[in-house]
């Protein structure tokens, strides 16, 4: 068997495809990449038992059809370093010994047996699709991981909620301290669905979605999922069980608005928050018509941090606590020039939004307060 390809195309695909396979594999197959030669194209299939990504390419100078697997680090490290020009391939079926050869160079290592490689079942049965463009899917995801749990008795949120209603498409995300909700109107069914995607296959996703308007359709049952890519297909496990309402948790109203820069106050935030206590991270704003201050303080090291900034408030005057990591995670992830600010009072969730929604994409982002003692 032998077949040619570009050294670079084959480095940058196997080294996106590498992201699925895990270090600590329950098969030692799984280290591997699965070569599969069909014709003019070379299908590489890459998994960790629970996610596979499976992409083509093309290749020239084929000769007979088959399979392999080849040690995934071990292959990249041989071609990683060789500039773009062709590297012949020729596979000795029998032994599974692999030549390649360049320009001015050749290695050779031995394969598997493809056989022995296991193969994540696809999705079958009745599924649900949801087709929309990749920049879309990119958006809601990159918006939404931060907010995630690692929760082994709470599974079902660590991952991200797609959930298809008669208003939108809602992508979610909780850790039970803040929330995300993504609301996509342009995306309602009058036949509601959900599913629970685990972080892992949604972060490679954000990685592998070219940022344009080129559909990517996701097709679903009740336990797996599939993705296809404009030139690959990701497979998963989704998470089973029933996410929480997380309708009932956002306050319906929060009239006090403060309306202010988002990377102004993400400065700020960051040059305060080394002051404060290292394991509550608590920043307490003082809002006022006009003026927002934002402190901290650490009483075991005798450290104090203040700053000031104007913004617009339309408002009652409060003082509000909230753990300063997670306000600047909600607005590290947030892109826009302005934010919103919805505050209740000192015990209520604010609400982080855009000052300024897209027509039909709306961003919502929930922070809890922390107990001010004085």
């Amino acid at each position: 068997m032998k077949f040619t390809v570009s050294s670079t195309a084959l480095n940058a695909r196997l080294s996106e495809l590498a992201k699925v396979i895990s270090g600590k594999a329950s098969i030692l197959i799984l280290d591997s990449f699965l070569f599969d030669l069909k014709g003019n194209q070379l299908i590489v299939t890459a998994s960790d038992g629970e996610n596979a990504i499976v992409a083509d390419m093309e290749i020239t100078d084929s000769a007979a059809d088959g399979s392999f697997c080849v040690p995934a680090a071990s292959m990249l490290g041989y071609i990683k370093e060789i500039p773009e020009q062709p590297i012949t391939f020729e596979i000795d079926m029998a032994s599974y010994n692999v030549k390649g050869t360049y320009q001015n160079g050749e290695f050779t290592f031995v394969a598997q047996n493809a056989e022995e490689y296991p193969v994540l079942q696809g999705v079958e049965g009745e599924l649900t699709t949801i087709t929309l463009p990749a920049s879309l899917l990119v958006r809601n995801i990159s918006r939404s991981l931060f907010a995630t749990a690692v929760d082994e008795l709470r599974p079902v949120m660590n991952g991200l909620l797609f959930d298809q209603t008669p208003d939108g498409l809602m992508v979610v995300a909780s850790d039970g301290h803040k929330l995300v909700l993504n609301t996509n109107k342009e995306y309602a069914t009058e036949t509601p669905s959900q599913f629970i995607l685990p972080k892992k296959p949604a972060t490679l996703l954000k990685a592998m979605l070219p940022n344009d308007d080129e559909p990517v359709s996701i097709s679903y049952n009740q336990r797996n999922a599939e993705v296809k890519l404009p030139h690959a297909t990701l497979t998963c496990r989704l998470i089973d069980g029933r996410f929480p309402r997380y309708s009932s948790v956002i306050p319906k109203d929060n009239p006090n608005i403060l309306t202010i820069d988002r990377n102004t106050l993400l400065g700020a935030l960051r040059r305060v928050l080394p002051f404060a206590n290292e394991s509550t991270a608590l920043i307490r704003l003082r809002v006022e018509m006009g003026k927002l201050t934002l402190s901290s303080d650490n009483v075991e090291f005798a450290s104090f941090g203040r700053e000031e900034l104007v913004c617009d408030y339309d408002g009652q005057p409060m003082t509000i606590g909230f753990k300063g990591s997670s306000l600047a995670e909600s607005l590290t992830n947030l892109t826009c020039d302005e934010v919103s600010f919805k505050l209740g009072d000192p015990s209520r969730a604010g609400i982080l939004e855009p000052a300024h929604q897209e027509d039909n994409e709306q961003v919502l982002m929930l922070v809890m307060p922390m107990l001010l003692n004085d």
